[in-house]
């Protein structure tokens, strides 16, 4: 099955809103048609066929080739088929996801997952502040869905994250899985800061030996859990290396006690 190609002709001069173009929207309509989408932007009207050029295949695998960061909401609201980009996004690239698979081959602005409830977001490089968290003034993060980012994550990674699964093969910026309802966090790197602020419910895999525990957090002991034998698995199957890391004991946290208290860290032991 060939994909549906859209060529980026050149480096856009305003930000561009993308959440029109994903699978679902575009099945059914022809080159032309395709063309003559508006494209929301910040200044003046363009259309998509001022920003790309096409070459027609099937809607349900939509490719981009050539990404920049001011591609924002890339794949937004999907809810089946694949998105690729040959590139780096913008900010809140996957809003509102309910299924479907986004591959971004390049790193992602803020605000990437947010709102996340189904579906696979892979981004394989970098992502900035707040991957799979809430925009200002809502109350949860991502859902569901599963979130792989092969890079560095900014702060505040998992931010009031109610279901889901967030991998971060890279290092995390301050403050990760703070606030947490629910959901489970792999931080695979080095983390700025003890992660797991106020977190109230869900699962903090910690995969670096020493690092930090907030004084919040009750020391439960070693462990060798089915969780992770179930989690290695899982691992396995989204391709991450991390997986191995999984079968030495773990040592359990409970917290954040500072809040609700029913949450956990859990962290390999040295």
């Amino acid at each position: 099955m060939s994909a549906l190609i859209l060529t980026l002709r050149e480096e856009p001069d305003q930000r561009l809103d993308l959440s029109g173009l994903v699978p679902e929207a575009l099945e059914g309509l022809t080159a032309k048609a395709i063309a003559r989408l508006p494209v929301h932007t910040t200044r003046r009207r363009l259309l998509v066929g001022d920003v790309f050029t096409l070459r027609m295949g099937e809607a349900s695998s939509l490719r981009f080739e050539g990404g920049s960061v001011r591609f924002d909401l890339v794949g937004a609201g999907m809810s089946a088929g694949e998105i690729v980009v040959e590139g780096s996004v913008g900010q809140q690239a996957g809003r509102l996801m309910r299924g479907g698979r986004l591959h971004i081959r390049g790193g992602a602005g803020p605000f990437a997952a947010s709102g996340l409830a189904g579906g696979v977001v892979e981004i394989d490089g970098n992502a900035g502040d707040r991957l799979g968290g809430p925009l200002a003034g809502e109350m949860a993060g991502m859902s569901g869905g599963v979130v792989v980012l092969r890079g560095d994550a900014g702060a505040r990674a998992g931010d009031r994250m109610r279901r889901g699964l967030i991998i971060i093969e890279g290092r995390s910026g301050s403050d990760a899985g703070s606030r947490m309802i629910a959901g489970t966090l792999v931080l695979g790197g080095g983390v700025a800061g003890a992660p797991g602020a106020l977190m109230r419910r869900g699962t903090i895999v910690l995969l670096q030996p020493d690092a930090p525990i907030l004084p919040s957090f009750a020391d439960c002991g070693l462990h060798r859990l089915v969780f992770a034998r179930l989690l290695a698995a899982e691992l396995t199957r989204l391709g991450c290396g991390l997986a191995r890391r999984l079968g030495a004991p773990m040592r359990r946290f409970a917290g954040d006690l500072a809040a609700l208290g029913k949450g956990e860290v859990l962290s390999v032991a040295a």
